[in-house]
């Protein structure tokens, strides 16, 4: 039977616990450094919503740059662990982010949500309640597995369906199946629209200090799309949707 992905990122918290700060190349001169540079330098007084918190890695980026951060996770392992971390300095919820979020209308500047959304196998009412909990012109920045990189990875048969994947990760203490769901890069453009205005669509590039990091890491990635990411602005009428 599949593990649900609160199963998998409880079994997972203690390995992000560790990791938080030393993350392989791929997500510390990688997503990390790509996903940071989309956001404001100074964010003091803007309230974000951390959507897939896990260990707190952006909560802390964030508040380090004056946000106001809530952050939320389907595991509550993780919010331990980020709450642990961080304590008071913001506000941590477990919160499955499938279900309609515990907030107010208008009660967020922005939306981070780092490698969380290819775990959704509908992003329509999740989408739906982002609009609902941004202010009118708020910020959604996500990132998620890049198309290329399931498909190529994963020996999918149809690029153009959408599909739930398992792949087994090898960590230093544990070795597990992770399924998620691969989407053509037109699902994932047209999830967005449908919802939000689309204001940039990102194919990171690894940072030059990876060369020397993970040379063979590198090389890869430049040829090899592993993550997209996408910013995004509310319009903040609501959109119906049958997802």
């Amino acid at each position: 039977m599949k593990r649900s992905t609160k199963q998998t990122f409880n079994e997972l918290a203690l390995t992000y616990k560790h990791d938080i700060n030393q993350a392989s190349p791929f997500n510390s001169l990688y997503e990390r450094p790509a996903m940071m540079e989309v956001l404001p330098e100074s964010m003091v007084g803007i309230k974000v919503l951390d959507a897939g918190c896990s260990a707190g890695w952006y909560t802390e980026q964030l508040l380090n740059r004056g946000a106001e951060v809530t952050g939320v996770d389907v595991s509550p392992e993780m919010i331990a662990f980020a709450k642990e971390s961080l304590g008071d300095q913001a506000t941590f919820l477990t919160h499955d982010l499938q279900e309609p979020l515990p907030f107010e209308d208008n009660s967020f500047d922005c939306i981070v949500s780092s490698l969380t959304l290819h775990y959704l196998k509908n992003w329509g009412r999740t989408f739906q309640e982002f609009n609902r909990v941004l202010r009118q012109g708020g910020t959604l920045v996500f990132s998620v597995h890049h198309p290329f990189m399931d498909f190529t990875r994963m020996n999918a048969e149809n690029y153009f369906e959408a599909s739930l994947l398992t792949d087994t990760w090898e960590k230093p203490n544990i070795t597990i199946d992770v399924s998620f769901y691969r989407r053509p890069m037109q699902d994932i453009v047209n999830e967005t629209t449908k919802v939000f205005r689309m204001d940039s669509l990102i194919e990171p590039k690894p940072k030059e200090e990876m060369k020397k990091a993970h040379e063979k890491g590198y090389r890869y990635l430049m040829t090899n799309p592993h993550f997209l990411i996408i910013k995004a602005s509310s319009m903040r009428e609501h959109v119906s949707s049958d997802g």
